[in-house]
């Protein structure tokens, strides 16, 4: 297994760290104050005014795969970049990185035809607009997929859709021209995992109305511009269907692996962040007389953040790996792990962060109140971590089926009669009571 990272990944790390202490870092407690004063439907200033600097920089749409185009990167030589940009919560829109437009610019790429790439692709690769992921609802539970109501009926030339959504990530940018909505197009069908299908759906067009915001832990805007959406009625052009009727999960699974290594590699680097915050906090700090560094609760933690951290990373590198390697399918195992692993690690580490930096860990001044938020959503977002582990535990019981025991002693079974005799008869064990061993 080669999780090393390319020459070219190396250096595009380099200018990145560059570029986030020149000009990200400091700009952040602006971010906030921006997204506090000014709210959930509105642009930041502060990401319009950087940018370009990205841009300019050549730091821009580092997320596109390299099977998809010639410039594009492994997963093993983005996770790192990922993990950089991580670092700090609004970088990876800088940078046009950002979910769900990554996901939505991948699915178009690889799913989308020519016209629907020359439409919403282009202005979305170059930055010009943004766009939404439908596909959670409010009256079903969407952690089974198979359950959504929304539908999308074939009406002539046309698909009619009518449904409800929420935490459609987006939906209340200005920008946000376009969703991408999962609904069922054959609500009948006999296979539950072919009812469903994804469609494009401008959000100017009649019957769309994104009617409010939704908070996350109580915050707008950051994490998440998360927003509920109705269709009502809502007509679009047969042509907008993606791929085609009944291949909605199809299409999920093929935009939500890269999504989940990119959302645990942000972790990572923002675990990274906040480990150093404890570190330099815990040393500025002497309830008792005694740095809180030489206290050995903090000890603890400051070395098992470290130890998670690492495994953490080591884990997502090889689900990296093996995307690269043997594909999303084969690699889905992995992929469930780490999506299990990334975010419970991130939520015990920023919480103990809290503890050391006190009252103030739990506001934004240290960011880490935004942190905690974005940990505990990862839990949920892409799949709750009780789905995961069952897909994990399904695939582990699967994998010793079919093969023989003894090569492995693998062999559950208690031993038999005729071996707990013999095993008597050399004098290993106790004569059972009652048995006649002659």
């Amino acid at each position: 297994m080669d999780i090393n990272p390319s020459r070219k990944s190396v250096e595009l790390g380099e200018r990145l760290k560059d570029f986030m202490a020149t000009h990200v870092y400091p700009n952040e407690r602006q971010y906030y104050l921006e997204a506090e004063r000014l709210g959930p439907w509105a642009v930041y200033p502060i990401v319009e005014k950087l940018k370009p600097l990205a841009r300019d920089a050549g730091l821009w749409n580092l997320f596109l795969p390299v099977h998809e185009c010639e410039e594009g990167l492994s997963n093993v030589d983005y996770a790192p970049l990922c993990e950089i940009m991580g670092r700090s919560l609004f970088a990876p829109e800088i940078f046009n990185c950002s979910a769900p437009d990554t996901g939505n610019m991948e699915t178009i790429l690889r799913y989308g035809t020519q016209e629907q790439k020359d439409r919403w692709l282009k202005p979305l690769l170059s930055g010009d607009i943004r766009s939404s992921f439908a596909m959670t609802e409010p009256e079903v539970a969407s952690s089974d997929a198979t359950n959504i109501g929304t539908s999308i009926m074939r009406d002539g030339d046309e698909y009619v859709i009518n449904g409800r959504k929420w935490y459609t990530t987006g939906a209340t940018d200005p920008r946000c021209k376009i969703l991408i909505v999962m609904g069922k197009s054959d609500p009948e069908g006999e296979d539950a995992y072919r009812r469903q299908s994804m469609i494009l759906v401008p959000k100017d067009t009649p019957g769309v109305r994104v009617v409010r915001a939704l908070p996350v832990l109580g915050s707008y805007g950051v994490p998440d511009k998360a927003a509920e959406v109705f269709f009502d009625n809502v007509r679009v052009s047969a042509s907008n269907i993606l791929l085609g009727e009944g291949r909605g999960f199809e299409i999920a699974q093929g935009r939500l692996g890269p999504g989940r290594i990119h959302h645990c590699m942000r972790l990572i680097g923002l675990c990274e962040r906040v480990l150093e915050r404890m570190c330099r906090r815990a040393e500025q700090r002497f309830p008792f007389g005694r740095a809180l560094s030489e206290q050995t609760v903090t000890l603890e933690r400051i070395a098992e953040a470290r130890i998670r951290i690492e495994q953490a990373r080591l884990l997502t590198m090889k689900a990296a790996w093996m995307m690269d390697t043997v594909g999303n399918k084969a690699a889905r195992q992995e992929i469930a792990m780490i999506k299990v692993v990334a975010p419970m690690m991130a939520q015990q580490i920023v919480d103990w962060a809290i503890q050391i930096f006190g009252g103030g860990g739990t506001n934004n001044d240290h960011y880490l109140a935004a942190a905690l938020a974005t940990a505990r959503l990862l839990r949920l977002a892409d799949g709750p971590d009780e789905v995961h582990r069952n897909q994990i535990a399904r695939l582990e019981v699967a994998r010793y089926r079919g093969t023989d025991p003894a090569r492995s002693g693998g062999n559950a079974d208690v031993l038999s009669r005729e071996e707990a005799e013999m095993m008597a008869r050399e004098g290993g064990w106790p004569k059972p009571a009652g048995w006649d061993l002659g």
